[in-house]
């Protein structure tokens, strides 16, 4: 059981409900201790005094704004606290916005959000209900370990999700983080439908499973091999692809290899209620579908 990171209100109009913040995401990032070659003795990181030496507990470290020529403003952690005592505690929903619009250059961490208890049942399951039908998410701010974040709360699957956002002054354009770009000549038209031949051609359904973290596993079978005494086995790096200087000789070339899959028989929907329905629409993200009768759900599945 994870323990949530924030608790606090979420709170839309008068209406306000008590709820947890669970992180939706595990870091399975393998992480490794430090030693000095050739001992079995590990490196430790200390906080200390620059000018005395001395280690410092973290009960006597205070926070420091550099303002230059080596001066700095030293600033309390009850201080930061203090300024931001309501934001802390409340997830205020200040207006709605179609899902669709907030770009993904926006989104940063996701979070599940819970009601504190069974009482706040029915008040947070209209919420959800709600955010699910009109296809909305509500956009917040709200304060998370002393920093402000601004945040999409929306419908998930029978849970409400909470993202993170960056703000716009948060953000990089391309032409301050890499300087000019290059002029980009226009295509000639067949190589432009040769690439978008071979678009279609490994064009697939979204299906995260069969996606993994293949580094991961190789550095998980390293340390077992180490561990276990076995020697370790690397593979061959792959040949060279020899170049292609002609754009439209590469594409034709992909496009040779690439094998269209055989498309599945689509499931008959005819014979599933308009709950399920709703959830299969739900699930691939068909729009409009709170206000669609049974027979148009089941015209827009097919569809898609």
């Amino acid at each position: 059981m994870v323990r949530p990171v924030w608790s606090g209100a979420l709170s839309l109009g008068l209406v306000t409900v008590p709820v947890e913040l669970y992180p939706a995401v595990a870091d399975h990032t393998i992480h490794f201790h430090q030693f000095e070659r050739g001992t079995s003795d590990r490196i430790r990181n200390r906080k200390v005094n620059e000018r005395t030496g001395d280690e410092v507990t973290r009960d006597e470290i205070v926070k420091g704004y550099d303002v230059g020529g080596g001066d700095h403003v030293l600033v309390e952690p009850d201080e930061l606290d203090e300024i931001a005592p309501e934001r802390s505690r409340r997830i205020d929903i200040e207006q709605f916005v179609e899902l669709d619009e907030i770009d993904p250059w926006f989104y940063d961490r996701t979070y599940w959000l819970k009601p504190a208890k069974e009482d706040f049942a029915k008040a947070y399951g209209l919420l959800l209900q709600a955010m699910d039908r009109s296809e909305k998410a509500g956009v917040a701010k709200f304060v998370l370990r002393g920093k402000e974040y601004l945040c999409a709360v929306r419908a998930g699957e029978d849970v409400m999700v909470l993202n993170t956002l960056h703000f716009v002054a948060d953000l990089r354009k391309p032409k301050d983080v890499m300087g000019g770009l290059p002029k980009l000549p226009k295509p000639r038209p067949k190589e432009l439908d040769m690439a978008l031949s071979l678009v279609d051609q490994m064009t697939a359904p979204w299906k995260p499973d069969d996606f993994r973290d293949e580094y991961s596993e190789r550095v998980e079978d390293l340390i077992k091999a180490k561990k276990s005494g076995k020697e370790i086995a690397h593979e061959e790096e792959p040949e060279p692809s020899a170049d292609v200087v002609d754009l439209f000789e590469a594409l034709s070339r992909s496009v040779k290899n690439r094998k269209k899959p055989a498309k599945k028989k689509k499931a008959d929907l005819s014979g599933l209620s308009k709950t399920d329905l709703d959830k299969l629409a739900r699930e691939q993200g068909v729009k409009g579908r709170s206000k669609m009768t049974r027979a148009e759900l089941e015209k827009a599945l097919k569809a898609s």
